[in-house]
């Protein structure tokens, strides 16, 4: 027993020395982060809207645009920030769903679509956010502002911020909801980023979008969803319409069937007919022609990798990276393929969450993306001192 141990430490020794001369082929790291390429070419059918955009929610794909990044008016769609920064803070605990909204002099001020809020009224704010999802009540909007930041002008700071943070170079906010005034704009690609961003963090709003009718005050004040869309398109989730003089009518329009969902944004349609004929027609589009499907079995990747001169011979493999499904077109889903682009071995020290190397989705042959694969666990290098540690505590059992 004891030429055993005294042989498992002169093989830590010899796995040093082949580490040292493995060390100039270590791979090269890859990047973080691979995002799916765009492949869809653009229908040949138009809508009426002055801008619009059909985007796929998981991936962001954008499957039809037209004036995508044109700045314009938005309205009420503006609502959705607010209602962004809304439930981020409630799902950091600053707020709750059951507080208690005082109404101020400046909410009550708030002409366009309301729910008629008197200075002095209080509301919990599940029922203004109710107010703003199905009435798209401006009052309710500025009431929940003030809560959320302190006042309105504070708030929209905070909405502009969230707008740089989230990309969107097309957008900037000059009130909470949505009615006409200088320095108040977004496009139509970045209203679809929005929408996504709400939909797919937050997916409880549309407990709220998907209301037709409801009241508050005890059934003195009927809340009837401005979104008709509720009533005529199969699988509809919202999100939320929007219409004043300078942006004409407008609507930033969800839904899900059989595990794909959509966002259709419209902007600066001439009536409300329009805006929901266009949503249609986009939405119409995208679930005929395209599909979420699952990835191909990822079970015949390697699981681990062998490690040079490290303290363990392997390191499992992290491919949690991969995305869970992909948008295809119809009809490509048994063509999708994983390829993987590893090394036989790496060389140590290994760092838990370093890039080992990628996994290639394809259709057809056709790439889609590059997803990197990273280690799991760390595996610090062998050196001398631990060797002759390890040769100490393997004499010492014997």
């Amino acid at each position: 027993m004891k030429k055993r141990g005294i042989a498992l430490a002169l093989a830590l020794f010899m796995l040093l020395a082949n580490g040292a001369a493995a060390a100039a082929s270590a791979p090269a790291e890859l990047p973080a982060q691979a995002q799916l390429a765009s492949r869809f070419e653009q229908p040949a059918f138009d809508v009426s809207a002055k801008a619009a955009v059909l985007m796929e929610l998981e991936s962001g794909e954008i499957l039809y645009q037209k004036q995508a990044q044109q700045e314009l008016p938005i309205a009420s769609i503006t609502k959705v920030m607010t209602l962004l920064l809304t439930m981020e803070a409630i799902e950091a605990g600053k707020i709750s769903l059951q507080d208690t909204v005082p109404i101020s002099e400046h909410a009550y001020s708030m002409g366009g679509s309301q729910i008629w809020l008197e200075p002095g009224e209080v509301f919990t704010l599940e029922e203004l956010i109710k107010a703003i999802c199905v009435s798209s009540a401006n009052d309710a909007a500025v009431a929940v502002a003030e809560y959320v930041g302190g006042s309105e002008p504070v708030f929209v700071e905070m909405m502009n911020q969230k707008a740089r943070q989230l990309g969107l170079s097309h957008t900037h906010f000059a009130n909470a909801c949505g009615l006409d005034a200088e320095g108040h704009y977004s496009s139509a690609q970045d209203v679809a980023i929005l929408s996504c961003e709400m939909l797919k963090n937050h997916p409880q709003i549309t407990n709220y979008t998907t209301i037709w009718m409801d009241s508050l005050r005890n059934g003195e004040t009927q809340l009837l969803n401005t979104n008709r869309l509720l009533k005529q398109y199969a699988g509809i989730t919202g999100l939320k319409t929007g219409t004043t003089g300078k942006a004409g009518v407008c609507i930033t329009a969800s839904a899900t069937r059989d595990g794909l969902s959509l966002v259709a944004v419209i902007l600066g349609c001439a009536s409300s007919e329009e805006r929901f004929a266009d949503a249609t027609a986009l939405l119409d589009y995208g679930f005929a022609n395209f599909e979420s499907a699952a990835l191909p079995s990822a079970d015949s990747l390697p699981q681990s990798l062998a490690v040079t001169g490290g303290t363990e011979s392997e390191v499992k493999l992290d491919l949690e990276g991969l995305p869970q499904t992909v948008l295809v077109k119809k009809g490509e889903k048994d063509a999708l393929t994983l390829d993987s682009a590893l090394p036989e071995s790496v060389q140590a020290p290994v760092q838990a969450g370093q890039n080992i190397g990628n996994v290639t989705l394809k259709v057809g042959g056709q790439t889609l993306g590059s997803f990197p694969v990273t280690a799991e666990s760390t595996v610090e290098k062998m050196d001398f001192s631990i060797a002759f540690g390890l040769l100490l505590k393997a004499a010492a059992q014997f």
